[in-house]
């Protein structure tokens, strides 16, 4: 009888052990199901990852994102502290990014195919429509260009490439800020029909709002059109095979991108998570072509 108790207490025991192994390999499970989405302040990065962090989110996911400069997130994917970034823009805009860090990072696909920097007046600003045209209309826009963060590839281009190779030297300077200060800036010079030319790519939601004339580059200083891809942590498809399948076939076209944005900027500025749930609400099957 003794030992039958003893039998007993040893299989409760061990039953408890195994429960509470199993307990502790649980919340392991859902410490590994965090994910730490980078993005940089380009309405479409924006847009890209308050989209991922809710499909994340309605999976199960811990979401965290992190909005940094374009050199600090590729740095942060590079030595594991980011595991996704959804706007590298390739072959040109990142490319001294990926010759840098390119060998520790995993590339997942393409989402958006016809990227492209430009440089942008509001349409009523008239005698400039090249980038020839802007050395001698300097003082049209008091001899600045109204930029971006420093650390982006189109801020880089701009310094290095548009301003020496139009003759710019000493009668323009690009002045950079951020997207957002770059984005007002633009919005009170148009209310007050002011002239101002600034840095900007497509897609923006920004054409969509305005009457913007992109001036010609005749010289190619911006490059050509560009694709955006979904990058990711050196071991991310073999720790979630699943995410990785998913983001390998997520695509936006023109129309799915500026509606997104138009919500998430303009409708419902603010307030990131109510534009993506009305987003997805009017385009019921976007999902399944994730899945």
């Amino acid at each position: 009888m003794k030992r039958v108790l003893a039998l007993a207490v040893t299989a409760t025991l061990a039953l408890g052990g195994a429960a509470a192994c199993g307990d502790k390999s649980d919340g392991a499970s859902d410490k590994g199901k965090k994910i730490t989405i980078g993005y940089m302040a380009w309405d479409e990065a924006i847009a890209a990852s308050h989209l991922w962090q809710h499909i994340l989110e309605e999976k199960g996911y811990q979401v965290q994102l992190k909005n940094l400069e374009a050199g600090l997130v590729y740095g942060g994917l590079a030595n594991g502290d980011i595991d996704l970034f959804l706007d590298s823009w390739l072959p040109q805009t990142h490319a001294s990014y990926m010759e840098k860090y390119g060998d520790k990072l995993e590339k997942l696909g393409v989402w958006y195919d016809d990227a492209s920097l430009s440089i942008a007046v509001p349409k009523y600003v008239d005698g400039v429509d090249s980038l020839e045209d802007l050395a001698a209309n300097a003082g049209k826009f008091d001899g600045q260009i109204i930029g971006i963060e420093p650390g982006a590839g189109l801020t880089k281009a701009t310094q290095e490439k548009v301003i020496p190779s139009y003759g710019m030297d000493g009668k323009l300077k690009l002045k950079t800020s951020s997207t957002p200060a770059m984005l007002a800036a633009l919005d009170g010079a148009i209310a007050d029909k002011k002239p101002i030319v600034v840095t900007l790519w497509h897609p923006h939601w920004a054409y969509a709002k305005y009457e913007l004339k992109d001036l010609a580059d005749p010289k190619g200083t911006l490059g050509q059109a560009e694709q955006v891809n979904t990058l990711a942590r050196k071991g991310f498809g073999k720790d979630f095979p699943e995410l990785a399948s998913m983001l390998q076939k997520f695509k936006m076209d023109g129309q799915q991108l500026g509606s997104l944005e138009d919500l998430m900027f303009n409708t419902h500025k603010g307030d990131e998570k109510k534009a993506v749930e009305e987003w997805l609400k009017a385009n019921p099957d976007y999902l399944k072509t994730l899945s």
